[in-house]
């Protein structure tokens, strides 16, 4: 099916009308969702790269983080809704055009933005038995964190040359292989944070994971998926759907991760705090421990005594004989 066969539906004249009709409301919200996906994700790039490592990241995370935003992408791609509007821009403006491939470009952003990440965390992954913050055994190994990048990325080749095929040879097909990628990907977004959450958990704390980020992705995720339900309607579902999950679970994520920074802060205001007792009560007693006469009091000197010959005491008055 060729872009003039596309055209030539009702379905998709119906979506160059709606093209045309250019909500300012719903395009302000889409640039701002757009600029806001690619600020939140630069608090968790510059966290692991100013801490120098990327501990505290779960690999499996990073694997089904990836895994679901390439099918979230590729979903939104393949999606006849959308083919419908990248065909429409042979008979809409440039700036209709624009407006209607935002949702695109905002679902392509946020999987950039991702794989960033993986590149990070493979980066400054930490290669030592140990953790950098503490002496526990570091859970996860080099080995790993490749295994990792290694599935990333054949997931990836293999949505492309299965999305390529369908578009090729089979593209009545497209529909459900959309909604077969939306499905994956929600599922792999609704347990994306459980192996983070467990790994936050079990550490006590969350390492280079961003708070920043999520403080802005949580509100952000729902924002999101009301702007992509009100441009796809009931008929994306696929695609809307996977962010509310990912907004609800990271949320989750958000409470726990805030919780042990402010135990975190509590703990460090008392340890300074009792550091701060310790050298007074050390000052104290070391101030006691002055010199005292038979009476508890400090014997004080005087300073015409400390100036006095040692053996002016001891000289004995001269005799003078009388002749």
């Amino acid at each position: 099916m060729d872009f003039m066969s596309i055209l030539s539906s009702d379905f998709a004249k119906d979506r160059c009308q709606k093209l045309q009709d250019v909500s300012y409301l719903n395009l302000t919200l889409s640039i701002f969702i757009l600029f806001g996906i690619l600020v939140s994700y630069l608090p968790q790039h510059y966290r692991i790269i100013s801490r120098g490592t990327s501990e505290g990241i779960s690999p499996y995370f990073i694997l089904l983080g990836t895994t679901s935003g390439t099918c979230a992408f590729a979903n939104i791609l393949v999606s006849p809704i959308s083919r419908a509007d990248v065909a429409c821009c042979k008979t809409v403006s440039t700036f209709e055009c624009v407006a209607g491939l935002l949702g695109i470009a905002q679902v392509g952003i946020q999987w950039f933005c991702f794989t960033v990440i993986l590149l990070l965390f493979l980066i400054f992954f930490p290669r030592e038995p140990t953790l950098p913050d503490n002496d526990a055994p570091n859970e996860h190994t080099w080995q790993q964190a490749l295994i990792v990048a290694f599935l990333c990325l054949l997931h990836g080749l293999l949505v492309i040359l299965l999305s390529a095929t369908l578009i090729l040879t089979r593209p009545d097909y497209l529909g459900t292989w959309a909604n077969i990628l939306g499905i994956t990907g929600t599922v792999l977004a609704a347990i994306q944070y459980l192996p983070q959450i467990w790994m936050t958990w079990h550490l006590g704390h969350v390492g280079s994971l961003s708070i920043p980020m999520m403080l802005i992705q949580t509100p952000g995720s729902f924002v999101w998926a009301g702007s992509l339900a009100a441009r796809l309607g009931s008929a994306g579902w696929s695609t809307w759907g996977l962010f509310l999950v990912t907004g609800c679970l990271q949320g989750c994520l958000l409470v726990m991760g805030i919780s042990f920074e402010i135990k975190a802060r509590r703990d460090k205001s008392n340890e300074d705090w009792n550091g701060n007792n310790a050298r007074c009560v050390v000052g104290y007693l070391g101030s006691e421990s002055a010199e005292t006469d038979d009476e508890g009091g400090a014997i004080v000197e005087n300073e015409a005594n400390e100036r006095r010959p040692l053996l002016n005491g001891s000289r004995k008055p001269s005799r003078t004989t009388n002749q």
